[in-house]
This record gives C-alpha cells, structure tokens and sequence, in this order.
C-alpha cells in the first residue's frame, strides 16, 4: 500500500545532525542578545532623561532659597581663615575686629559677598562696626542670616532683584 521506506526531508536531516552533535532536537524561545541590549540602553536612556526632565525640586517658596542663600555666604565667609591671626580666627571675625579695620576692608567684603550670590540676589551685611551692600528695600521677601563672631554678631541680609 504505502511506501514503508520514506525519504527524509531536510528537516528531518537537520535534526538527526543536531541529535548526533549533542543538540536538543526540541526548539527553545531565545531572547536574542542584541534585543536584550537594546532593551535595557532604552531604560537606562529614558531614566537618565527623566531625571534631567524631572530635575531637583525647587523650595517650596522663594524665602526657602534665601534663607539658603543668606546661610551660604555666612558660613563661606565664617569659615574662611583669617590672613592676621592676631584679629580673629575667620577672615570675617578679622574684617570686624575694629572700626578701623572694616572701614579698610569694606570694600573687598563687599566684593567677596557679590561673588558668592547669584547675579538677581542683593545683599546688605550689618556688623558691629557698619554696615556695608545695599539698601534694604521694603516690601520684598527677605533671607536673614547672623552668625557669632568672637568680634560680634554679624547678620546677612538678601533678597531678589
């Protein structure tokens, strides 16, 4: 009736060899590894947008970012050493150790301050010997700062432009 001795097909070919070399003849799903790269560069591609898009929250009010920035300038300029140790032990505890000495060294505080603050934030210092920066306008959201020198207290006052 039938023809008992078949030929083999190709297939059949191919599975026999692969049998032989030690292959499972069974097919197995394989993520190719070229797909699996491109898979996790596209996540870490879009994490990395998502956090430039996202960013760093801002402060909850403008007065938060003063207040930031009126502490930064007194802790850069509480912390930054004295060039004469016989007047203080910060830069700023030397500028205010006399009248004398912050009438001579007003200026360049005032220039070290305005490097400190963004280009849209004012500044006024009040020191037991003077004050020096601008006038404090009314009717504006202020940041304070004051710290202790062993010369007096020293209050930072900023504002937006």
């Amino acid at each position: 009736m039938g023809n008992e001795h078949r030929a083999e097909s190709d297939n059949e070919k191919i599975i026999k060899l692969d049998t032989a070399r030690g292959h499972s003849t069974v097919d197995k799903a394989q993520l190719s590894l070229s797909l699996l790269e491109v898979a996790l560069g596209t996540i870490f591609i879009f994490a990395v947008l998502l956090g430039v898009v996202l960013g760093i929250p801002a402060p909850d009010t403008p007065d938060a970012q003063l207040e930031i920035y009126a502490d930064d300038v007194a802790t850069v300029l509480t912390n930054e050493p004295a060039h004469n140790r016989g007047q203080g032990t910060s830069r700023l505890s030397e500028i205010i150790h006399s009248p004398t000495s912050f009438d001579r060294e007003r200026g360049q505080l005032k220039h070290r301050i305005s490097h400190l603050l963004p280009g849209n934030v004012m500044f006024h210092i009040r020191t037991p010997h003077g004050s020096a920066g601008y006038q404090v306008p009314s009717g504006v959201s202020l940041g304070t700062a004051t710290t202790t020198t062993m010369n007096g207290d020293v209050t930072i006052i900023v504002w937006y432009v």
